[in-house]
This record gives structure tokens, sequence and C-alpha cells, in this order.
């Protein structure tokens, strides 16, 4: 099951994040926390095989093949590989979930351009979004282990009204070495011509808008089944997977404190736990498990996509809104604001303070001209007053300042002018 936390996070404030953190259900302790245990044991394992088994010549051994490792384990550029692998990963993950055919523009085409209050009519759309619906639950049969589980078999697709026995003996009596997902929308589109041939469509254009709508349906699921069919290379999988275990399997060696009286540099704490190293392990290995939770979004993982409710869903939405909506419309009535020119939507007491009043970046920037020339002309009425200077000499400077702020490409205002 999906697990959302997004109403948590709804506003950012002191330690908003921190309660995500000992969530269990879809986390990643439940993910790693039994890599994190082997690490611990083996790391302990060697530890105490050190410290208690081996001789001072072995011990001696030892070390310099830890000092080995750990001057050239460093070299393994860990952040390049799983930064590029997962982001590969998440962006084949957002490309199948933007790639789920949802049957929302297609039932409203069928909706709008399959006409007919009768018997008839009512067949007709409920039938074409029923092919739609069909092929997108014999898609994810093939691709997702969930709705695997849900239909081991066609014969529960036919319980589940997705489709007819008729219809089921027509696809099983088709021979084809290929997957068959797209036969319903082959019905589909015989049905629908059929539906302009009896004067349901329309016309022409309206058919053909029909056409388009159930092609671009058809692509997304081909284009499922292509993300299915071709995954990302597996050199590259081994190449990442290699390099983080094969980091920390060194790890178990050169990360061990050494005897600090020999003197060997960067060990002269003996502290038993590396805590650091520990830290190390969750944060790279907790990065790989998130490249091989997300690299297929179709099995029964905490994160992964909710295929059966969206095929509860989209069969659910699509026949009311072909069937108990068609023509069933609100009477049309005058709104609220018929008679006002200008109006603006009332706000509650609690959200008053957020109504929008943007009017754009610069529009309480004052003139800087006029700004300058309020405080040109302050310091030379002072200057004026405290020399004794004359009304008409300070008048006269007055003016050539003004004089001097439109040569320089101010603009001056004068209250009154």
């Amino acid at each position: 099951m999906t697990v959302s936390y997004t109403l948590e996070v709804a506003n950012a404030k002191f330690g908003g994040f921190s309660k995500l953190l000992f969530r269990w259900r879809g986390s990643i302790y439940k993910l790693l926390y039994k890599e994190f245990l082997v690490f611990c044991l083996l790391y302990s394992f060697f530890s105490v095989f050190y410290r208690f088994f081996l001789t001072e010549k072995q011990q001696l051994l030892f070390e310099n093949v830890a000092l080995y490792c750990d001057q050239f384990t460093n070299f393994i550029p860990m952040s390049f590989v799983l930064g590029f692998y997962v982001t590969l990963a998440f962006n084949r993950w957002w490309g199948q979930y933007t790639s789920f055919p949802l049957p929302d523009n297609l039932m409203m085409v069928v909706s709008g351009n399959v006409h007919g209050l009768d018997e008839r009519g009512r067949l007709l759309r409920r039938t074409l979004m029923r092919y739609a619906n069909l092929s997108s639950v014999l898609i994810l049969r093939s691709i997702s282990t969930r709705v695997r589980r849900r239909f081991p078999t066609l014969e529960q697709v036919v319980d589940a009204g997705f489709m007819t026995p008729l219809e089921h003996r027509q696809l099983d009596g088709l021979y084809s070495d290929f997957n068959k997902y797209w036969m319903p929308l082959t019905w589909f589109t015989n049905l629908a011509s059929r539906a302009r041939q009896e004067g349901r469509i329309r016309d022409d254009v309206a058919l053909r808008l029909l056409m388009d709508e159930l092609n671009n349906y058809r692509g997304k699921c081909s284009l499922l089944f292509h993300y299915d069919w071709i995954s990302i290379p597996l050199v590259y999988t081994q190449v990442v997977t290699l390099a983080v275990y094969s980091f920390f399997g060194f790890c178990l060696i050169s990360r061990q404190f050494l005897n600090p009286e020999k003197g060997y540099k960067g060990h002269q704490l003996d502290l038993y736990v590396p805590v650091f190293t520990l830290l190390q392990f969750f944060f790279y290995a907790g990065w790989l498990k998130v490249g091989e939770l997300i690299i297929n979004p179709f099995g029964e993982d905490d994160d992964d996509f909710e295929t059966n409710q969206l095929i509860d869903r989209n069969i659910q939405v699509s026949m009311l809104a072909v069937d108990d909506m068609h023509q069933n419309l609100p009477p049309t009535e005058k709104d609220k604001f018929w008679v006002e020119r200008y109006f603006s939507v009332p706000y509650s007491t609690g959200t008053e303070t957020l109504r929008p009043t943007f009017m754009g970046s610069t529009y309480d920037i004052r003139n800087k001209g006029v700004t300058v020339f309020h405080i040109s002309f302050f310091c030379i009425l002072l200057y004026c007053l405290l020399s004794g200077v004359f009304l008409t000499q300070c008048v006269v400077s007055f003016v050539r300042c003004g004089d001097f702020l439109v040569s320089i490409g101010h603009p001056v205002k004068i209250k009154g002018k």
C-alpha cells in the first residue's frame, strides 16, 4: 500500500520531518534492517577474532591488511555511482506512473459523442468503456504481481465483469505468440464504427476525436508493457550492487579499531563501535535500497503502485460517466453574481488574511528622483538657515539644484505643477 504523508508536511515547521523518522511501514528501517544486522554481526566477528584469537604476528599481518584496505577503499566513487543510478531509476519510476492508462479523457469523449438515451445507446457506451478497462486489466495482469494474484486466470476476469464468456472464448481462440491486450481495443474501434453507421455518433469528426483518445489510451498501455520489457541494463545494476557490497565488505577489515599502542595513523582511539562506519553503511546501502524499491513499482512493496485500487476506480467512474451521468444535467440557473459587474468571492473569518493582494513586484517602489530632490532641498534649506543667507538666495539655490537633478537624469516633481 502506498505510504502517504502529504498532510503531515503541509506546513514547514520546527521538527516537521522529525516525526516521519519514527514510522515503520514504508521506512528505510524496514528495508535495511536485515542487511544492517548482518553487517554488524560480521564486523563484530572480525573484531573479536582480531583481538582474542590471533597471535602477535598474525595481528601484525591483519593490521597491515586493514591499513592497505583503508587506503584504497575510498577510491570507489560511491556517491557518483549511486547518485546516477537512483536518478535513472527515479525518472523511470515517475515515467511509469504517468503512463498509467486512466480512462477519464476517453469516457468524457464517449459520453459526449455516443448519443442515445435508449437501451441500445446505453449498451454501446458501457461496452466501449468496458473494452477500454478490460485492456488495462490485461496489461496489468502481465506486469503487476498484485493484479496477477487477484486475477490469476481469465476466468476471474470474466467473473469480475470485465469480459463476457463469449468474449473470453474469442480471446482464447485467436492464436498469437504475443500479448493480446490490444484485442479489446480492436473491439472498441469496430464497435465505434458500427455506432457511426447507426447514427449514434453524429459525424466523422466526432468519430475521429473518439479514435484519437483511444489511441492515446492504447499508447499508455503499450508504454507500460515496454517499461516492463526493457529494464535498466543489467550490467549497470550489477556494477552498482557490486560497488556497494564490495566497499562495505572491505570496510569490515579496514574500519577495525587497531591497537592504539602501535601508533598507527588514525588509530589513536579504540572505541569498539564504528559509529561513523555504521552511519555510512546506513546511508549508502539505504540509497541502494531506494533504487531497488523504485526500479519496479508494480510489485507488493509498501510504496508500490496501488494497481488494484486504480482498476476499481477506473471501472466505476467510467461507467458512471457514460451511463448515470449521460445527459443527466442539473437545471441551468443564474449564478449568484449575475447582476454584479464587480464581485469578490467571500472568505471565512479564519482565511480573511489569505486574501490575495499581489499587484506586482514594482508596485510599491517610490519615484527615486522625487526622493533625491526632497533630500537635496532639505539640505540646501538647512544650510541657508544656518549661514544666514537671505530667502532670495535660498530660492535661487533651490532652482539651481532642480536644474542639476534634471541634467543628470533624475525626474523632478514640484508639488502643484
